[in-house]
């Protein structure tokens, strides 16, 4: 499936119309890139940004981040998530 943020600009503040699940690789980009990433169980997440950096951040069950990784590496992430777009 294509990106639909590719060709959809609404604004940020708009609500969240889809969701999805989200499976770490440290391998592949994430085919839809989400606006928010819902925590469903607590560890880490290691993310990668448009520009290649990637961090690892520790979060809690129910987190909400806001941001539109372009990739969620299987190595170091323990926690479970969704993808809201």
């Amino acid at each position: 499936m294509a990106d639909p943020r590719q060709s959809d600009h609404r604004d940020i503040s708009a609500p969240v119309r889809f969701h999805f699940a989200i499976t770490a690789d440290d391998d592949a980009d994430m085919a839809i890139r989400p606006t928010v990433i819902k925590i469903l169980t607590a560890g880490n997440i290691a993310l990668r940004d448009e520009a290649g950096t990637d961090i690892t951040y520790a979060v809690a069950a129910g987190d909400l981040l806001q941001i539109s990784a372009v990739r969620v590496l299987e190595t170091g992430t323990t926690a479970t998530m969704v993808g809201w777009y």
